[in-house]
């Protein structure tokens, strides 16, 4: 009988479909019930920490997360870990990004992102619609905090052009990967969801075996891989799916089902 002890989730395309910017009301008691039989919640995304503990605001202390696409860890209010990014090389990055027609970026520092937006419109999302913490600064000089992960966003969506152009420019300095639809992240070697997993394995003697991940984007397939119970969401990229063990369309039936099972998987699956 193999019981499940761990269940990662990413969120925007695996919990939160259709750009909705809020979870379903359900994940709220169902992470609850997970709680109950011993089995812990991690929040795995490529979005900041103060958003993602918005974004869970019923259930912000009683799960652990990894953000900033495994860049940082925070395990019930506990740092984990925090990866810090080469900060000439994000000087480069921002300089390339600010450079390029309608690019916009994020840069990642544990409480907030440093943003110098180009329009209102990308200023207005950020702060109302992502409702991240945002420092709106004018120049590098003024981001004085550790960054951790830089990300370029594209109005008009990621194109194979773009993430193209973006690998050529700077793959070969850090790890260049989707993140949505609009979003290319750029993170230091190294960082990526599974590392936050395996942290997390770590820290509470918890197998590959006893783990559940969700995911639908190419910054997923390390989590996707690092554990026996990986799952593609069914509109995932062909790459994404081809990494994952098992597919769904969503997340909360299984979840539904694995607490009627009281964490027997071999129910479920």
């Amino acid at each position: 009988m193999e019981m499940i002890k761990l269940i990662a989730s990413d969120l925007d395309g695996t919990l939160l479909l259709n750009k909705a910017q809020s979870l379903p009301e359900e994940m709220f008691p169902l992470i609850r019930q997970l709680k109950e039989l011993g089995i812990m919640f991690v929040a795995a995304s490529g979005r900041q920490y103060p958003n993602m503990t918005k974004l869970f605001a019923p259930v912000a202390s009683e799960i652990s997360y990894i953000s900033e696409n495994g860049a940082l860890a925070v395990d019930r209010g506990e740092v984990l870990y925090q990866d810090s990014f080469d900060r000439k090389l994000a000087e480069k990055i921002i300089s390339a990004i600010m450079a390029k027609k309608d690019a916009e970026f994020t840069c990642s520092a544990k409480d907030y992102h440093y943003l110098m937006p180009k329009t209102q419109k990308f200023h207005d999302h950020m702060l109302y619609e992502v409702k991240n913490e945002c420092r709106f600064v004018n120049s590098m000089d003024e981001m004085t905090d550790p960054i951790m992960k830089l990300a370029v966003f594209e109005p008009g969506g990621i194109t194979d052009e773009s993430v193209k152009y973006w690998t050529g420019n700077f793959g070969k300095d850090c790890v260049v990967v989707t993140s949505g639809n609009e979003w290319i992240d750029f993170v230091p070697f190294g960082t990526n969801k599974a590392k936050g997993i395996r942290e997390y394995q770590n820290r509470y003697h918890i197998s590959p075996e006893e783990c559940v991940t969700f995911g639908d984007e190419y910054n997923d397939i390390e989590m996707l891989k690092a554990v026996k119970y990986g799952f593609a969401m069914a509109h995932s990229k062909e790459g994404v799916r081809a990494a994952a063990s098992y597919v769904t369309e969503r997340v909360e039936p299984f979840l539904e089902k694995l607490i009627r099972a009281k964490g027997n998987i071999e129910e479920v699956i």
